[in-house]
C-alpha cells in the first residue's frame, strides 16, 4: 500500500472514530415533568441537569419538558417504566392505588414538618428501592412539598365555612380528608386548575403557597389559610435499563447529582414556602392561620386514616411506618 493511500485510510478511520465519539457524546435523555418553570421543583431539576451535563462534559444531555408539555403528570411513571422517556418527575401520592406506601405521607398529620418528612423519606428509601427496582425503575431524588392550606374566596372562620365548597385536591388521601371536612373534594391535574376555575368546576384549592403562585391564584381567590398538615413528596425516577446503559462513570454522576438534588430540594422547599407566601401578599392576598376547630378536625381525620391505612398495609409497609415512628423518639 502506498504511503498516500495509507494516510487516506488512517484519516478515514480517525473520522469514523470521531463520529462514533460524537454520537456517544450526544447521548440524550428526555425528561417529563408536570410543573412550570417557576416552580422550585423545576428549578431544582434544572440545576441537576446542568450539573450532570457539566460533570459528564456533555456525554449525557437531558431535555426537560416541563409543565405537562410532553406527558401529563399522572402518566409520567408509566412513561418512564415503558422507556417512552428515560427520566421523569412524579408526585408520589398520585399512585396510592398501586400500593399503600404511596399514601402514607398524604395522610394528614403523619409528616407535619420538613424534619419529619425527611425522617419518613429515610425510612421509606429501602422499601422504594426494592419496589421501583422490581418495576424497572430507580428513584434518584426525593423532594418534599411545603406545608399545605386552603385557598378560598372568603376567610375560613370555622369548620362550617368549608361545608359544600368545591375543593380541588390531588390524591385519594386528600380526597378522603376533604370529604370528611364536608367539602366536595375533586381530584384534578394541576395544569387543569385555571380552566376549572373559569368554568366553575372548583371554588377553592387545597395545596401549598408554591402551587398557588404557580397558577396565579390571586386571579380567582383572596385568602390562603395555612394548616401545615402534610409535607408529601415528589420524586425523580429513571428507567433502570437506560441508567444501566450509561458508562459506569456517567451513571455514577447521575446518581450523585440525584442525591445532591434531594438535599438541595429540601432547602429550596423551605425557602419557597416563605418566598411564595410573600408573593401572595404582594398580590393582595390575605394569609391566615387555620382556626382551631379546623385543625382539630384535620388531626382527628389523620388519626382515623392512619388506623385505616394499617389495616391495608403489608407487613413490609407497616415496618416502615414503625421505623419512622421510632426515629421520632
Amino acid at each position: 500500500m502506498s504511503l498516500k493511500r495509507l494516510l487516506r485510510v488512517v484519516a478515514l478511520a480517525s473520522v469514523t472514530v470521531a463520529s462514533a465519539g460524537s454520537a456517544f457524546a450526544a447521548t440524550q435523555w428526555t425528561m417529563a415533568s408536570g410543573y412550570p418553570e417557576s416552580s422550585f421543583f423545576t428549578k431544582n431539576i434544572r440545576k441537576f441537569i446542568e450539573a450532570v451535563e457539566e460533570r459528564t462534559k456533555g456525554e449525557l444531555k437531558i431535555d426537560l419538558r416541563s409543565n405537562d408539555s410532553l406527558i401529563k403528570l399522572d402518566n409520567i411513571k408509566r412513561a418512564v417504566q415503558s422507556g417512552q422517556v428515560q427520566i421523569g418527575e412524579i408526585r408520589m401520592g398520585v399512585y396510592g392505588n398501586e400500593q399503600e406506601m404511596f399514601n402514607l405521607d398524604n395522610i394528614p398529620g403523619v409528616v407535619p414538618t420538613f424534619d419529619k418528612s425527611w425522617k419518613l423519606m429515610e425510612a421509606q428509601k429501602p422499601y422504594y428501592d426494592q419496589w421501583f427496582g422490581r418495576n424497572g425503575m430507580r428513584v434518584i431524588t426525593y423532594v418534599a412539598w411545603p406545608g399545605q392550606g386552603f385557598f378560598t374566596k372568603e376567610p375560613i372562620g370555622s369548620l362550617d365555612d368549608l361545608k359544600g365548597v368545591k375543593l380541588r385536591i390531588y390524591s385519594q388521601q386528600t380526597q378522603i380528608m376533604g370529604e370528611k371536612l364536608g367539602t366536595e373534594a375533586i381530584i384534578l391535574p394541576f395544569a387543569e386548575v385555571p380552566q376549572a376555575f373559569a368554568t366553575g368546576m372548583i371554588q377553592a384549592l387545597w395545596t401549598s403557597a408554591q402551587s398557588g403562585t404557580d397558577v396565579q391564584v390571586w386571579d380567582y381567590l383572596k385568602v390562603f389559610t395555612y394548616t401545615g398538615t402534610m409535607h408529601n413528596k415528589n420524586a425523580v425516577i429513571v428507567n433502570e435499563r437506560a441508567l444501566r446503559g450509561l458508562p459506569e462513570d456517567v451513571r455514577q454522576i447521575v446518581i450523585e447529582e440525584g442525591e445532591a438534588a434531594t438535599a438541595r430540594g429540601w432547602e429550596m422547599a423551605k425557602e419557597a414556602s416563605k418566598e411564595r407566601e410573600d408573593i401572595l401578599k404582594e398580590h393582595g392576598m390575605a394569609l391566615n392561620e387555620a382556626p382551631k376547630d379546623v385543625l382539630d378536625r384535620i388531626d382527628e381525620i389523620g388519626k382515623e386514616m392512619v388506623q385505616d391505612w394499617m389495616t391495608r398495609a403489608s407487613d413490609e409497609e407497616k415496618a416502615v411506618y414503625e421505623a419512622y415512628q421510632a426515629s421520632l423518639d
